[in-house]
């Protein structure tokens, strides 16, 4: 229902669907139309019914006057949001969210628009923990840059039930209204265009808010001027207001002569006053005061006629246009001369240094110094808001200006690519590279180029052009170290093992002598990363050393974190649990500073771990995280990543076209980017895949360019040897016995050198194989009792089941059915647990062909038989213990053993057997 008393039946069900929908997930409703067609009428009707419904609303209204400030849209969004939510924040958080509202000491760690986003992201989704949230915004033509980056990250997000209600002035045919507001789920956004009036709705508009009627030919003549728009047939039906002959009134034939004929009438002291109030974003008495250099009680005086007219309305102290049309039309009805003289006078009053540099740079067309100062100081002090847009627009006016320096083009170039703007990044380094001498200067702009290359996928391009930095930076050891850094990090991911570890070698000996502990922190973090892909296992020292200087509240890239890389490399030598436990705390720093592709990154090493410990269903909720954010991420190379994840986690769960789809994805991607990193991830999946199917031929020709490269490939650690056992299993199927030999050395020798147990494990696993492949039975169960000695010190149960189906196998070949199909039942248990459907069919084809059915009913021991009566009785295991006198480990040995001889998992299970076996 439109406040003006006209009903507009279709706009009003598409509200009502919207709130109906964001009253269970997340929903986005954009409602488009001309300038004064009724939108801001049906956003505040929206708003009433959904407090009516019982949403929290947080709303703002952006401003033509607003559209150049730091997060003003966000910072009126927060307005009504009480300081125990704020307080709930993570400390960063805190610090940033805090800058947004101007408050605190401007002191504490760096911050910038994904903290911000990050930040409201967080309170959003605990307001939205209590009852259904809406976000209501008008007039987002106008929104601030800082807040519309927050907006839009925040939305793709969203997970709760939130609704994001925008309006937007649509002015051209064809207009597609705010593009950049997308939901994570792609029907999420629905657009509604408010059409004009009929002629009955605008008599009803006219008559309901001037209490007066019109003659059908007057208001026929005001709906061909208006064509429908309510804002402006109410503006003309003013204009003839009260004239003597309606029928004969003269109408202004254009809106900008309609209102600048309202103008007219008023006196040049209060044209002055309401140029003020147009020129600021959120004008007060007080400040049209000062700026007018009159008394607040004048300024009230002078604005009395307008307020009567309904141009403006005065609450206390604030001064509001009744209608955005209106402040544009007074800004634009005073000449070029007037408007530059104001913003003069509002740069010498305004104290925000963003706000003043604004008003200097509208205060002149050419450049000059103060000005020029005044938007590098409104840069620098938006940019520790965390406002780097904001503070790419303050230096993009300085270039417009003509205070295009090559300095200034760098930093500019640096705030829009924190700001998400690679491409405007690339446009202001490329020129300024050329025109540059060699020097430090021309250093920063390559290594800042190098950055965007690698976003850009473009990994051996970046490499050269830091090669180029490193000549130019001379004795400047700070950035060199991080030339070499950046460039050890785009070798790493282009597979150029022995090039990532000598540069952060030469970076680590310079960097020592930088007295900057945070930087050495970055350097040694990157060095183990780099020496334990190459196979050089875990230089735990340097480790430890980067721990104790790692700096968390810093804005470091997750490869160069100490922490981040702790992680991973326990998570490649097998220490799984410990890898998991610290995955969630690196994982929350980067969920805190907003750094999404950190988060994907870290998300694939994440799932690719919880494979390894067997957890299929977390892997499988943190791929399709990762997989989520790399769609909302501008980068293949991550996108790839990702897909490969996602991949292998479907490989194991069985879901075989997923698994196939999502791999060969990855691998084009890699293909055209040139990653083998992300290439052999890829390969590996779809060869896994295959053989889980027993498909041995397929199999291994998918994987044969591994193998055929497998002797240049980085080892040592799970993540690069991975796919050596499924190849060794396919080749010895396959006949390829010999060939098979080279690859099974390399798990044991690599095994023996750093002591890894899934080496070792699989290694031996491996040559059982080989020698039952060979007939050498006896050997071969050597070598599988000894690969299951090694998977007890890993926690990896699918390999283990793996070990167990060969085991079983060779039991059967020595005719120990009994025991095969007790040793193929425990392997079946495991694949069924853990929801490997491929494997565990395999399983049950080995159990068929041991013609010995396994054990329907097993037999418990006296201990057995007594604890499983207890459990069932009620007792908790500490309960049990101290019934029986025995400690809480045997009772939970016992309770593990038990269910595993009766293939259950739960007491209510235990409950079932023991009666049915009573009965």
């Amino acid at each position: 229902m439109v406040r003006s008393g006209v009903t507009r039946s279709a706009e009003s069900r598409a509200v009502a669907t919207f709130l109906e929908s964001s009253a269970s997930r997340p929903s986005v409703l954009v409602v488009e139309g001309d300038a004064g067609i009724g939108k801001t009428t049906l956003w505040l009707g929206a708003m009433e019914q959904a407090r009516q419904g019982g949403f929290r609303v947080l709303s703002a209204r952006a401003g033509q006057a607003e559209s150049g400030l730091t997060y003003a849209v966000l910072a009126d969004l927060l307005e009504g949001v009480d300081d125990d939510v704020f307080d709930t924040l993570p400390h960063l958080q805190r610090v940033a969210i805090d800058r947004v509202l101007l408050q605190g000491d401007g002191s504490g760690p760096v911050t910038d628009e994904r903290v911000v986003a990050s930040a409201f992201m967080t309170l959003v989704d605990r307001l939205a923990a209590d009852a259904p949230v809406l976000v209501a915004v008008d007039d987002v033509q106008w929104l601030d840059s800082s807040s519309q980056a927050v907006l839009a990250f925040a939305a793709r997000r969203f997970k709760q039930c939130i609704g994001v209600l925008v309006t937007e002035r649509t002015e051209t045919e064809g207009h597609n209204g705010a593009e950049w507001l997308k939901l994570n789920r792609l029907d999420g956004v629905e657009r509604i265009k408010v059409a004009p009036l009929s002629l009955g709705g605008l008599r009803r508009v006219i008559t309901t808010s001037l209490g007066r009627s019109f003659s059908r030919p007057t208001i026929v003549r005001i709906n061909e001027l208006s064509g429908g728009n309510p804002f402006y047939a109410l503006e003309l039906a003013r204009a003839i207001d009260g004239q003597s002959s309606t029928a004969n009134a003269a109408l202004p034939g254009s809106l900008a002569d309609l209102v600048h004929s309202r103008l007219d009438r008023f006196s040049e002291d209060t044209q002055t006053v309401l140029l003020a109030a147009a020129s600021v974003g959120a004008p007060t008495v007080d400040l049209l005061a000062q700026v007018t250099e009159r008394t607040a009680e004048h300024v009230v005086e002078l604005l009395e006629a307008p307020e009567n007219d309904g141009i403006v309305h005065i609450s206390g102290n604030r001064v509001r246009f009744s209608h955005p049309l209106l402040a544009r039309g007074v800004y634009s009805f005073v000449g070029p001369s007037r408007r530059r003289q104001m913003h003069r006078t509002l740069a010498e009053i305004v104290v925000q240094p963003e706000m003043r540099a604004r008003h200097l740079a509208l205060a002149t067309s050419s450049a000059d110094p103060a000005t020029l100062r005044a938007l590098d100081t409104g840069a620098d002090a938006a940019h520790l808001r965390g406002a780097p847009a904001a503070a790419a627009e303050l230096l993009d006016l300085a270039i417009n200006l003509g205070g295009n320096t090559p300095a200034r083009s760098i930093q500019c170039a640096g705030h829009h690519f924190r700001a998400g703007e690679p491409r405007r990044a690339d446009e202001l380094l490329k020129p300024t590279v050329d025109q540059l001498p060699p020097g430090p200067l021309r250093a920063v702009a390559l290594n800042m180029l190098a950055a965007i290359r690698i976003y850009d996928d473009s990994l051996d391009e970046a490499i050269d052009l830091l090669d180029r930095a490193q000549e130019d930076a001379k004795e400047d050891h700070a950035l060199i170290v991080r030339c070499l850094l950046l460039s050890s990090f785009a070798s790493l991911y282009s597979a150029k093992l022995d090039d990532a570890v000598h540069k952060t070698d030469e970076a680590l000996q310079r960097a020592r002598g930088t007295s900057m502990p945070e930087l050495t922190s970055q350097v040694l973090a990157m060095s183990v990363l780099a020496k334990c892909t190459r196979g050089d296992g875990v230089d735990e020292q340097s480790l430890q050393s980067a721990l104790d200087m790692e700096d968390l509240d810093a804005d470091v890239p997750m490869q160069f974190r100490a922490c981040a890389v702790r992680a991973i490399t326990h998570a490649w030598t097998g220490q799984l649990d410990a890898a998991r436990l610290e995955a969630t705390d690196v994982r929350k720093l980067c969920m805190d500073r907003g750094a999404e592709s950190d988060v994907m990154m870290f998300d694939a090493h994440t799932a690719l771990a919880d494979v390894w410990r067997g957890d299929f269903a977390t892997a499988e909720v943190v791929a399709e995280d990762a997989v989520e954010r790399a769609e909302h991420i501008d980068t293949q190379n991550l996108r790839g990543v990702a897909l490969a994840i996602r991949g292998t986690v479907a490989a194991y769960r069985g879901r075989v076209a997923e698994a196939r789809s999502d791999a060969q994805a990855a691998l084009a991607i890699s293909v055209e980017f040139k990653t083998p990193q992300l290439s052999l991830r890829a390969i590996a999946t779809l060869g896994f895949v295959e053989l889980s199917l027993s498909n041995h031929d397929e199999a291994l020709t998918i994987l044969q360019p591994l193998i055929d490269v497998f002797e240049f490939l980085p080892g040592g650690e799970i993540r690069n040897l991975d796919f050596i056992p499924d190849a060794v299993d396919v080749m010895i199927h396959a006949g390829h016995i010999a060939e098979a030999v080279p690859l099974i050395e390399k798990l044991e020798n690599d095994g023996r050198r750093l002591d890894r147990a899934w080496l070792l494990a699989t290694g031996a696993r491996c040559r059982s194989m080989w020698w039952a492949a060979q007939g050498e039975l006896d050997q071969a169960m050597r070598s599988v009792t000894t690969a299951l000695t090694e998977h007890d010190r890993l926690a990896m149960p699918f390999e283990r089941a793996r070990t167990l189906i060969l085991l079983g196998q060779l039991q059967r070949r020595l005719r120990l059915k009994h025991a095969a199909a007790e040793t193929l039942g425990e392997a079946l248990r495991e694949f069924e647990r853990m929801g490997a459907p491929l494997w565990a069919d395999r399983v049950r084809d080995e159990i068929d062909r041991t013609k010995v059915a396994t054990s329907q009913k097993a037999t418990l021991t006296a201990t057995e038989q007594k604890i499983a009566e207890l459990a069932t009785s009620g007792m908790t295991n500490r309960d049990i213990a101290s019934t029986l006198f025995v400690s809480l480990k045997t009772v939970e040995a016992n309770l593990t053993q038990i269910y595993r001889k009766l293939g259950i998992r739960s007491r209510a299970q235990l409950a079932v057997k023991l009666k049915s076996g009573a009965s």
